[in-house]
């Protein structure tokens, strides 16, 4: 067996930030003239890219036990070169340059056009915009980064130390995007980067959230606008406003809070502490209200103690969020809190404290969404799995909030569509459509 000659597989791990990475490559390989599949089942390019990620201990596992196994495949003819580019290798350069001799090309997470422009010109089309891309995800549906790189430097987060200082793009090149991926169809607009509530604050001196989510609004088209990974200090409170008045942005919000104990707050460097946290969730509901919020929380980070961790968890108990999630620490690498803190939870209990916080977060997420059943909600339609709509409404991000299961529906994926919600499943909902 041989492997395709002028051919690209580009596989994506990590995070959607790193999703968009991949899929601006593919359309630079595309327009000199190359086939690409992304996420092939089975790899079988004359190139296989693999973007890894490099957050936490088990995706770089994941990341080099890939790399492993695609050199076994080159090893066979059924792949060409392998290249490497994303987070593991921008942190990790040498390393893998020396103890990976599978690697036949490596390039760091903002490099990696080296190994576009390196490859023979097949044709001559426009070089595309830094910002074009080619879509993995439905053909309604987008990420959109608006920033690269973190200035908060959290005592466990090893994202600053891979991407650098906050980097906001501008207002107009983003607006240009969304009026192109409009055209091409894209309804729904998920609003990622590593910190919203930062945007702005390099480039122009001012927080210019607010401004940009209330122009991308205006844009005919843009039916959803979601927003993921604010920080919750120094928020840019003028964003809720935005969010009330137009009713294109959806009442959600995605806030890694982390933790709520002081003592917990102050040793990973969150810059907030539980009296500002609380008035911070207070508002937000204040200003908006029905909106449902989705955090991230931890546990096991290096000196929680059992009152720290009952603490947080009538903290959860309390707020009653409509989704979360939650880890538990692992230290990274030349991080404040590795070089500073014995990593002194043992595992066991870390583990017994992720089980038991998101028990509690079970029951709540039970009554929440039984709550829902009789209620009507407008739905977006993803994808059919036989004669079944698997939809989302505006509280639920792809991939990682609930579904809508609508049984008697014509709808096609990317048509919005009114259901009442008739049954509550532990992870998604039945629903029937609303005809008019």
């Amino acid at each position: 067996m041989s492997f395709k000659k002028n051919h690209v597989d580009i596989i994506s791990m990590g995070c959607s930030k790193n999703l968009i990475d991949s899929e601006r490559l593919i359309r630079r390989l595309q327009a000199k003239g190359y086939s690409v599949t992304h996420n092939p089942e089975t790899p079988e390019g004359e190139y296989v890219v693999v973007n890894t990620c490099g957050f936490i201990g088990d995706a770089k596992e994941e990341s080099i036990n890939l790399l492993l196994e695609l050199g076994n495949l080159k090893d066979q003819n059924s792949i060409g070169s392998i290249v490497a580019m994303g987070c593991l290798t921008e942190r990790y350069f040498k390393e893998l340059e020396s103890e990976l001799p599978e690697i036949d090309k490596l390039y760091g997470k903002f490099d990696w056009d080296g190994f576009v422009n390196e490859l023979p010109d097949l044709k001559s089309d426009r070089r595309p915009a830094e910002w074009e891309r080619t879509l993995t995800t439905p053909p309604h549906s987008a990420y959109l980064k608006i920033s690269e790189g973190c200035n908060r430097f959290c005592a466990f987060c090893a994202i600053p130390l891979i991407t650098g200082r906050h980097k906001s793009r501008p207002i107009e090149e983003i607006l240009e995007e969304v009026k192109t991926l409009t055209k091409e169809g894209v309804k729904e607009f998920n609003v990622i980067a590593q910190d919203l509530s930062s945007y702005g604050l390099d480039r122009y001196g001012r927080h210019a959230l607010a401004e940009l989510i209330d122009r991308m609004a205006d844009i005919e088209g843009v039916e959803w606008i979601r927003l993921h990974y604010a920080y919750p200090a120094d928020f840019p409170y003028d964003v809720l406003d935005v969010m009330a008045q137009r009713e294109n942005v959806c009442k959600y919000l995605d806030i890694a809070l982390q933790h709520i104990s002081d003592s917990q707050l102050s040793r990973m460097r969150r810059h907030i502490d539980k009296e500002g946290t609380l008035k911070l969730l207070e508002k937000i509901r204040e200003k908006v209200p029905g909106i449902k919020l989705r955090t991230t929380l931890m546990v096991g980070f290096p000196g929680e103690t059992e009152e720290d961790f009952e603490e947080l968890l009538e903290f959860v108990k309390h707020q009653q969020f409509d989704r979360l999630g939650a880890f538990a620490y692992s230290e990274e690498d030349d991080t404040y809190g590795a070089l500073h803190y014995e990593d002194d939870v043992p595992e066991s209990v870390k583990q017994q404290r992720l089980d038991k916080l998101m028990a509690v977060q079970q029951d709540i997420s039970e009554k929440l969404n039984s709550a829902q059943v009789g209620s009507k909600v407008k739905l977006l339609v993803d994808e059919y799995e036989g004669d079944v709509a698997i939809c989302r409404s505006q509280w639920d991000s792809p991939e990682v909030d609930l579904t809508y299961r609508v049984l008697n529906t014509e709808a096609c994926p990317g048509e919005m569509i009114e259901a009442v919600v008739t049954e509550a499943l532990p992870f998604d909902f039945i629903a029937e459509e609303v005809k008019p």
